[in-house]
Parts: C-alpha cells; sequence; structure tokens
C-alpha cells in the first residue's frame, strides 16, 4: 500500500561501554539491513515516548531519551517513481537505564558494536547519516 503523507519515525542512538547500539531491520523498507532501533509515533505518543518504547520493543534495553541528533526524510519510490516509502524521522541520543538485550518485536537481531566495526555491517543510508554525524563513520559525499 501506498502513502498518502509522510509518516513521523524516531531513532535510539544507544551508547554503552563504548558501543552502539544496532537492530538488523525485520522488515520492510531495507529487510535485513543494519539500522539504529526505532518505529513509528503512535497518536497522543511524543517523539520522545516513542523512541523509548521502540527501543524498548526491538532490543529489550530500556532507555532515557536525551537530544535530537537529526532530522531526515527516508524517501523510496518503485520503479514508476511513485512513493513507496515516506518517513520523516527523528534520531534521539538515548542512555540505558535497563532490560537486557534481546532481539524483538520487528527485529532479526540486536547487539552493541565498537564504531571500527561499524564498516563491517549493511547499514541503511540514514543510519550511515546519523553515525558520520557523530563521527562514529567517515562522512560521505
Amino acid at each position: 500500500m501506498y502513502p498518502e503523507r509522510p509518516l513521523v519515525g524516531v531513532g535510539g542512538v544507544v551508547f554503552e561501554g563504548g558501543k552502539v547500539l544496532i537492530v538488523k531491520r525485520g522488515s520492510e523498507p531495507s529487510y535485513g539491513r543494519w539500522s539504529i532501533p526505532g518505529g513509528l509515533v503512535n497518536l497522543g505518543e511524543t517523539a520522545a515516548e516513542a523512541c523509548a518504547r521502540e527501543v524498548a520493543e526491538e532490543t529489550g534495553v530500556i532507555v532515557e531519551v536525551g537530544e535530537v541528533v537529526d532530522v531526515c526524510d527516508y524517501i523510496e519510490r518503485d520503479d514508476d517513481g511513485r512513493v513507496r516509502f515516506h518517513y520523516v524521522i527523528i534520531d534521539f541520543l538515548a542512555a540505558p537505564v535497563g532490560g537486557s538485550l534481546r532481539a524483538g518485536s520487528d527485529a532479526l537481531d540486536a547487539r552493541f558494536v565498537r564504531a571500527e566495526e561499524l564498516e563491517d555491517y549493511d547499514l541503511t543510508r540514514t543510519t550511515r547519516r546519523v553515525f558520520a554525524k557523530l563521527g562514529l563513520l567517515k562522512k560521505e559525499d
């Protein structure tokens, strides 16, 4: 089904012990690729509340949500040029305060990785953008 308007999504950039949390996506868009944990904002929920909920659902990690680190558009078109996905994504820094790491909800896997290991993962474009902005990856042209 094609969207009638953009959807608001959130992500949580979670650091622990010098590592950053990533998930292997279990649904489209970008099925099977690695990304920042996150998802859609529900009606009546703040973006920060959605970030905390989504990180917990996808990873089992309970977080305290901090400042916004990036806002971007993710737009994917089909072969005919029609918009297949359009998300406005708000990414937050978030600190772990509890829970235990496990893949849940629509994540196939969840793990904390060192910055120098990130290039070994097939990261989504939006995740690469945020990690580059934070100095974890080289900025792309």
